[in-house]
């Protein structure tokens, strides 16, 4: 009997280092590969915001498109669903005969429950469901503590993890994916998701394309290139350019580029060009990413409410449409603020700085619900990722990770010290 397996990709948008794709490979004779348009994630949330946006839905499509081509050299492809995931994977797995469907293992409360209806829906049938860890630097396995006992100080967490844990090698892409006949790629026109034809701003500061090719030269270029990690410490913190970060924020959220991938690189890196503060910063900040998905998977869906993980109420006044509004579309009368959310409003990205200055004015000075600038982070950003953002937002909102609950960005001396001539305000405050 010819075991089949549909591999389910989700953010894992790649063949390098993605054990789930290895492992259905090696234990199956035909694969499957698909991708669903969830059409959950095409809807407007109780906040008003689309859970996807357009910046955000094109970088996915370039991604699949990238997918595809490195499938077919692999002698394979990639069939696209569109609908519930549950019944579609239910469908075309009672249609090939499937026996087992692989993907990655979710941690995000609403992601865990589609999860969860998959599974249940597959044993009607009689199809496995198997998931594996991809996403993080650090296995969960290798931790040196349980999920439910991870400290919720970050620093308590990294100094014991970099002390008592190590880092897996990356896995390699298989060298071939025997696969059914994968007819030729179908890819929705934005308009078909419900959502507008965009075109980023010419002043975006990197043409980031999804995909895994793409995540590839990104990353060369920025290590051996530019050679940019040599300084990143100092320069990340930067809002004009492309190389003051590395900008690899876009193909990890998608999973078109590995952590661990990245580690190996870097370590490479350090060998011939000599290892650094900054080259460290790089792991440190990556450590931080693995720390969100390790405490949404601790807290799951309390990360989504308006007390947080702290059960802190925050101060909040009576919403006001019409300052969100004013927020969201750069027009507070505050010029570094609107600068930096006119940048995301045209362009789908923002910079570090920029995004934790805009969530601290949204909380502490507007006093508005800190979710709803979460929920048009995640309609807006190319780069979202659940446990980043809602994990942050909630950091800087006093309801999270943050062991002090007082952290307010004074956006004045902000704008003094990272943007002194106004070099940044000027570039996004001239009429459009």
């Amino acid at each position: 009997m010819t075991r089949k397996a549909i591999v389910w990709f989700k953010t894992d948008l790649r063949l390098h280092d993605n054990e789930t794709l290895l492992r259905a490979v090696a234990e199956n004779d035909e694969i499957i590969p698909v991708y669903c348009f969830d059409e959950a994630h095409y809807r407007r949330t109780e906040f008003g915001f689309q859970k996807t946006g357009s910046f955000k839905a094109s970088f996915i499509l370039e991604a699949l498109w990238d997918l595809d081509l490195q499938l077919r050299e692999k002698k394979s492809g990639l069939i696209i669903l569109h609908g519930n995931p549950a019944s579609e994977l239910y469908k075309l797995a009672k249609e090939w005969g499937v026996q087992k469907v692989y993907a990655k293992k979710e941690v995000g409360f609403e992601e865990k429950e589609t999860e969860e209806a998959v599974e249940k829906e597959l044993w009607k049938a009689h199809c496995t469901f198997e998931k594996y860890s991809t996403s993080t630097l650090y296995h969960a396995q290798d931790l040196p503590f349980s999920i439910k006992d991870i400290p919720d100080i970050f620093t308590v967490f990294r100094n014991k993890t970099e002390k008592e844990s190590s880092i897996r090698s990356a896995v390699p892409a298989p060298e071939l994916i025997p696969s059914v006949s994968i007819p030729s790629l179908k890819l929705p026109a934005l308009s078909q998701l419900g959502l507008p034809l965009v075109t980023a701003d010419t002043r975006r500061v990197i043409k980031s394309q999804g995909g895994e090719t793409s995540g590839y030269l990104r990353l060369q270029h920025y290590f051996y290139e530019s050679k940019a990690i040599a300084t990143y410490k100092k320069t990340r913190n930067g809002l004009l350019g492309e190389d003051y970060s590395t900008k690899f924020s876009p193909w990890l959220a998608l999973g078109c580029l590995s952590p661990r991938y990245i580690y190996e690189e870097l370590k490479k890196y350090e060998t011939n060009h000599g290892a650094n503060d900054s080259t460290y910063w790089l792991v440190f900040e990556l450590l931080w990413r693995d720390y969100f998905r390790f405490m949404m998977k601790k807290y799951g869906h309390k990360f989504f409410l308006q007390n947080g993980i702290k059960n802190n109420k925050p101060n909040l006044q009576t919403h006001n449409q019409e300052a969100l509004y004013k927020w969201v579309n750069g027009q507070t009368g505050n010029d570094f603020i609107d600068a930096n959310m006119i940048e995301l409003k045209l362009t789908g990205f923002m910079s570090n700085r920029g995004r934790q200055n805009v969530a601290s004015y949204l909380c502490n000075d507007l006093k508005l619900d800190w979710r709803y600038g979460a929920a048009y982070f995640e309609q807006q950003l190319i780069d979202y990722d659940p446990s980043s953002n809602w994990g942050n937002w909630a950091y800087l909102a006093g309801v999270g990770n943050d062991p002090r609950s007082d952290r307010y960005f004074n956006t004045e001396k902000q704008a003094a010290n990272y943007d002194p001539k106004k070099t940044y305000q000027n570039l996004w405050l001239q009429k459009n």
